[in-house]
């Protein structure tokens, strides 16, 4: 007789699941681009989702020219203003930090909360000019006291790489727009494909069927139904990693590769529902749709990079939105 064989329960493809050390996500790779230089990263704030109508311009698609109903995300993104220029040169061990660069002029929310050195102001881009500069990223953090959703006022900090062009281009730009503001035309256009990362929700310390999935014990169990049926053989004497167990369930930071801008706005109140987003309220300033949902929250802090995994031939047309749901969500 064959051996009856299953996939495991539960996606493994994350381990260990561990709280995340912070709500603002951490990137640790960015991806190469051409053209001129540009800001390769942004943030925002989830608001909700909705559902809008769009247009299939797919040639090939059994509904091509039909319009389609797809769910969207709504997270708003005010300005962003430039903290520091953050310099890396090479070394063997990866690229290690060269220096930085400070505007004089910071929240003051955030600057009481950090260890600025007083030498490190505008004037000292000169000390960086004879160094074989290998990458060159900003400082870069959030105004959340322009969104009335979000009950925070100290700002997120976060670094974003600087792409695209000749690295003295890059380091010009990088100097033009330090201690100024930087809009989400500076990041991405309409239609192009990003990654978004966040912390997932968190639902605290959970038990084995409902974190890994796995099917209850027979009822003639005399101890417990929702657990394990043994902890692995008897060698190696240890319980390996892949035996499920109870433990922290959410609160992960996790990545979406190519996400579709479907619309970016300047006024909040043009997708707002009746009665505003559950849980946030209403929308005033800049937003965009996002086609499908992100992890996390509402109110939770969302990035944005260049798609990494982009596909060769993707579509990067801009959508043809007809209609946004503006109906109420409090019975969803």
């Amino acid at each position: 007789m064959s051996q009856r064989r299953r996939p495991h329960r539960g996606s493994r493809a994350f381990g260990p699941r561990k709280r995340a050390q912070s709500q603002t996500p951490r990137l640790d790779s960015w991806p190469e681009i051409s053209g001129s230089p540009k800001v390769q990263g942004f943030a925002g704030y989830k608001v909700g989702m909705t559902h809008a109508f769009i247009v299939d311009k797919r040639a090939k698609s059994t509904t091509s020219g039909m319009e389609l109903q797809i769910p969207v995300t709504v997270v708003e993104v005010p300005p962003m203003r430039v903290a520091a220029v953050r310099f890396y040169e090479s070394s063997i061990i990866g690229l290690k930090t060269a220096g930085e660069v400070w505007a004089k002029d910071l929240d003051p929310l955030l600057s009481k909360r950090l260890m600025v050195p007083a030498n490190h102001d505008e004037s000292s881009f000169g000390r960086y000019d004879g160094l074989d500069i290998e990458d060159v990223r900003i400082l870069a953090y959030t105004q959340p006291k322009m969104i009335t959703g979000v009950p925070k006022k100290v700002p997120d900090l976060m670094e974003l790489r600087i792409g695209g062009g000749k690295m003295e281009d890059r380091v010009k730009y990088a100097k033009g727009i330090l201690g100024k503001e930087i809009a989400l035309k500076d990041f991405a256009a309409e239609g192009a494909l990003i990654d978004v990362i966040a912390v997932t929700k968190g639902k605290g310390f959970q038990g084995v069927t409902k974190r890994w999935g796995v099917k209850l014990l027979s009822h003639k169990n005399s101890k417990h139904r929702r657990g394990i049926g043994n902890l692995g053989p008897k060698r190696p004497g240890y319980v390996r990693s892949t035996v499920p167990a109870s433990g922290q369930m959410g609160y992960h930071q996790r990545t979406e590769f190519n996400k579709k801008i479907i619309k970016v706005g300047q006024d909040g109140g043009e997708v707002n529902p009746k009665g505003g987003f559950i849980n946030y309220g209403e929308g005033r300033n800049q937003y965009r749709l996002i086609h499908g949902s992100v992890p996390g929250p509402t109110k939770r802090l969302i990035r944005f990079r260049d798609a990494a995994r982009a596909p060769k031939k993707a579509d990067v047309s801009v959508a043809d939105v007809t209609y946004i749901s503006t109906e109420s969500k409090q019975g969803a």
